[in-house]
């Protein structure tokens, strides 16, 4: 780290705690060269998310777009503004966890395993946009799913 008075790259870190909600370090730095201290501040560098859509094209990811597709199948059901957001929140991060360039499809995996289990009508609409329903028969089989994962799933106490 050069000093910003004389040009000198040789310091030291003399202090260091968290900035920025934790989302930075904080250091205080005293020049070899010139004896006055400076701040520098290290951050993280965010990856990029990348989607990758069905015609192949890539996108940046866009949170907001999952999160008007997950409020469009939520609407006039009874979840909650927390869980929408920690849901959205929780697909974020399973992209992240996923890498650089996640499939769409692979997205909208993500957005119906965490619709389940906050409420099926939900879930069945996401699903009929997600999985382009053209049939009768594929909301019986997305029912289907949904009651198998109802019964997997231990009642709460148990």
């Amino acid at each position: 780290m050069r000093c910003p008075i004389c040009g000198s790259i040789e310091n030291r870190v003399v202090d260091s705690r968290s900035a920025d909600r934790d989302e930075a370090i904080r250091r205080r730095r005293l020049c070899e060269g010139c004896g006055e201290r400076f701040t520098t501040f290290e951050r993280v560098e965010e990856q990029q998310l990348s989607v990758v859509k069905r015609d192949g094209r890539i996108e940046p990811f866009d949170r907001l777009r999952v999160e008007a597709g997950i409020r469009a199948a939520c609407k006039g059901r009874p979840v909650s503004e927390e869980d929408l957001d920690s849901l959205v929140h929780d697909i974020e991060e399973g992209v992240r966890m996923l890498g650089g360039e996640v499939e769409t499809a692979r997205i909208g995996a993500l957005a119906l395993e965490g619709l389940r289990p906050l409420d099926g009508v939900a879930a069945v609409r996401f699903a009929s946009v997600y999985k382009g329903f053209e049939n009768p028969g594929d909301f019986e089989a997305e029912i289907r799913l949904l009651e198998e994962a109802d019964i997997q799933r231990p009642e709460p106490g148990e």
